[in-house]
């Protein structure tokens, strides 16, 4: 077949008159494409993950009557759509096959994920068989994201059955790397099959997550012959005669793009249309702003920046030299005489740790008035590095409405920040250079509290990514005291974690949704070595 479209679109998660408005255009340019078979993302309809909305009747018919108003525009045509469907009581993870106005089919989601992000068993039923669909040609199986991540694989048995093609509707989520992985199952599962894959993912935000599109075909041999944008919207016309064509993954770049999609999605989404940013004059400030304007547009975007006694002339005069880059306005607001203040009221004398957060704290409630004020997000600018240590201040720098960095290691930070001077120098070199601190005292140094970040880092995915023990990752070649001091500080700020904002998952283990710890817990590694 020469004639199928990959309509990798971006839904609004429970605006069904929004979606089908999004599917109708694409079922329209796709037509006049010549299109005879269009497939769309997994759950498309309603977006996804849905979550409980799923618990309400009403939701669940909205969908159905959006499906409904797609038909007629199938008129001498074939579409693949992700839907939710109702049968007998249950909800499923459901495909609407669609063929010349009407539906021909569905097929149900026979795997349904339960690890990480995921949660679709405590919604869907799982399907118990598969079909086989002939449309525009093709005898045509079609699976549902999942179902093509386990073993034994559906398409053993489609493929038996006289499957000419494979029809997978997606709605995986981006994290680093993954791209490699997930087109290394399709290849294999074409190459053991000998069966093309037409494979559509979602592209987009959504609160903690974001989706990469990257939908692609595969040919029978396993060679990739088409693929769609990453991280924007795309329609592919794919050709199952095509040449392969080559594939570069680049982490960073990836990391990047992912970042600004999902600052994008969440602030525009969610009704805002700008955002406001604590510029101190560091990098991971000023890593935040940098990506801000690319997402939204300098116009969009509010820098705030707000020295004490502590803060250095050098902070301020990258501070106002990355706004200038930037092209985006930079408000001047001392904080000194608000600390006076509270340092006369409660009687502490410096230096004091709450002192220290008391700044952090009177820094945050700046911002949240901009932002009750002028309508403004506040996006926070701490990074996985400090979270995980607790090197952070709730209600202070932790305030804010998204945590754009929140799964970006302090080293990727300073990767992040030579990509986006990779064209011009939009963050000043001596921001770049500079050790980091705080600036809660005087002289304080970020390694005043923590480990070096190029060996903090590497502890942390560990830990982390890499599931080890403390004792596998002593015996990385990491000192055990560094080790104990970090897992102790991860465990300890639990809490702190918990009344975080939002943040993109770009990792495999983000927290949130991606990693979810008790708050009240012990040390299960120092419980068990009494024994």
């Amino acid at each position: 077949m020469s004639s199928i479209c990959l309509a990798q679109i971006n839904p609004f998660l429970g605006d069904c008159t929004a979606n089908a408005k999004m599917i109708l255009a694409a079922l329209k340019k796709a037509k006049v494409s010549g299109a005879k078979l269009v497939v769309f993302p997994e759950l498309c309809i309603i977006g996804y993950p849905p979550k409980d909305l799923l618990q309400d009747d009403f939701f669940i018919e909205q969908n159905r009557k959006a499906l409904e108003r797609i038909l007629p525009f199938t008129k001498g045509m074939a579409a693949v759509i992700g839907f939710v469907d109702k049968k007998y009581g249950n909800i499923y993870n459901a495909a609407a096959v669609v063929s010349d106005g009407k539906i021909v089919g569905v097929q149900h989601k026979t795997h349904l994920p339960n690890y990480g992000v995921f949660d679709e068993k405590r919604y869907f039923a799982e399907a118990q068989s598969w079909r086989i669909f002939s449309l525009a040609g093709e005898r045509v199986a079609i699976t549902i994201c999942e179902d093509i991540w386990v073993e034994p694989s559906p398409l053993a048995v489609l493929a038996k059955q006289g499957a000419t093609l494979c029809v997978n509707l997606s709605a995986s989520p981006f994290e680093k790397e993954k791209m490699t992985q997930r087109k290394n199952i399709l290849i294999n599962h074409a190459r053991k099959f000998h069966l093309p894959l037409v494979y559509v993912n979602m592209v987009g935000g959504q609160d903690d997550l974001v989706f990469d599109g990257r939908s692609c075909v595969v040919n029978a041999e396993g060679k990739v012959i088409a693929q769609a944008r990453a991280f924007s919207e795309d329609l592919l016309m794919a050709d199952l005669q095509s040449q392969p064509v080559c594939l570069m993954e680049n982490a960073i770049q990836d990391m990047h793009d992912a970042l600004v999609l999902a600052l994008r999605d969440y602030v525009h989404k969610n009704g805002f249309s700008s955002v406001v940013v604590g510029v101190s004059g560091g990098i991971d400030s000023a890593v935040t702003a940098s990506l801000a304007v690319e997402a939204l547009g300098k116009k969009n975007v509010v820098g705030v920046f707000m020295p004490s006694s502590f803060t250095s002339g050098q902070s301020a005069a990258d501070a106002k030299v990355l706004a200038s880059n930037l092209g985006i306005p930079l408000r001047v607001i001392s904080i000194q005489q608000m600390y006076n203040e509270y340092k006369k009221l409660l009687r502490i004398k410096e230096p004091h740790t709450a002192l220290e957060n008391i700044q952090a704290r009177i820094r945050g409630n700046i911002l949240m008035a901009f932002s009750n004020a002028e309508g403004h997000l506040v996006v926070t600018t701490g990074n996985k590095s400090e979270i995980a240590c607790g090197y952070c201040t709730l209600y202070g720098d932790t305030a804010g409405g998204f945590a754009l960095l929140s799964d970006v290691y302090k080293t990727s930070v300073y990767k992040l920040a030579a990509y986006i001077n990779r064209l011009r120098q939009l963050i000043p070199s001596s921001i770049i250079a500079r050790e980091p601190t705080a600036e809660l005292r005087h002289n304080q140094k970020d390694t005043d509290s923590l480990p070096p970040y190029d060996v903090l880092d590497r502890i942390l995915h560990a830990l982390f990514e890499e599931g080890k023990s403390q004792a596998e990752t002593v015996a990385l070649g990491f000192p055990k005291a560094v080790v104990s001091k970090v897992a102790d500080a991860v465990r300890r700020s639990e809490y702190k974690r918990h009344q975080l904002p939002p943040g993109p998952k770009v990792s495999s283990k983000a927290f949130g949704s991606g990693r979810r710890f008790p708050i009240t817990n012990g040390d299960i590694e120092k419980l068990f070595s009494v024994f």
